[in-house]
C-alpha cells in the first residue's frame, strides 16, 4: 500500500515539474521570438514548439482544474452529510430553549 501513495506523489510531482518545465520553456521560446532577429524557418520552427508547449501547459492545468474540482465535489458532498446528521441535534436544541 505504501508503494502505491508514494508513486501517487511522485506521479504529482512529476506532473508539476512537468508544468513548471514546459512553461519555463515556454517563456524562454516567447522571449527567443521577440528578442532576436530569426529566419522565417527558424521563427516558425519556435512558434510551431510554442504551440505545443502552450498545449501542453493548458492541458496539464485543465487536468488539475478538474482534479480541484472533483476533491471540491467530494468535500461539499461530506459537509452536506455532516449537516444533516447535525439537522436533528439541533431541532431537539431549539425544543429546549
Amino acid at each position: 500500500m505504501g508503494e502505491d501513495s508514494g508513486g501517487a506523489e511522485s506521479n504529482h510531482e512529476n506532473k508539476r515539474q512537468g508544468f513548471e518545465k514546459a512553461f519555463k520553456r515556454l517563456e524562454e521560446t516567447v522571449r527567443q521570438l521577440e528578442d532576436t532577429e530569426l529566419s522565417l524557418d527558424d521563427a516558425t520552427r519556435l512558434f510551431e514548439d510554442g504551440m505545443h508547449l502552450a498545449h501542453q501547459c493548458n492541458e496539464l492545468l485543465a487536468n488539475a482544474e478538474l482534479r480541484v474540482n472533483r476533491l471540491k465535489t467530494e468535500f461539499d458532498k461530506q459537509i452536506h452529510l455532516v449537516d444533516d446528521k447535525l439537522k436533528p441535534d439541533d431541532a431537539i436544541q431549539d425544543l429546549m430553549q
